[in-house]
């Protein structure tokens, strides 16, 4: 992973350590269910942007050089298994 994307994956998801911290408290204090829900969803949504970064900087990095090396069924394969576990994008 690039220098940089790991920085901002890593900062992503110390803001998403406190998010998750913030959903636990909410369930436990029997909060009103939006506010949970609310929350819940905007964790799921920094998930995605996450997802979203990581993808990009593998496709940048990984997916060139696998297909400039000759892996282009590597890298197939491996794109492949992400579209078939994350399946298509919302339209």
């Amino acid at each position: 992973m690039q220098a940089e994307v790991r920085e901002q994956a890593l900062r992503r998801l110390k803001i998403l350590q406190g998010q998750l911290a913030a959903l636990e408290r909410q369930v436990e204090e029997d909060r009103y269910c939006m506010e949970v829900l609310d929350l819940s969803m905007s964790i799921q949504k920094a998930l995605r942007s996450l997802d979203t970064l990581v993808i990009e900087n593998h496709l940048r990095t990984h997916v060139v050089e696998q297909v400039s090396g000759g892996e282009t069924d590597k890298a197939v394969r491996e794109l492949l298994r992400l579209y078939k576990v994350q399946g298509p994008a919302d339209t």
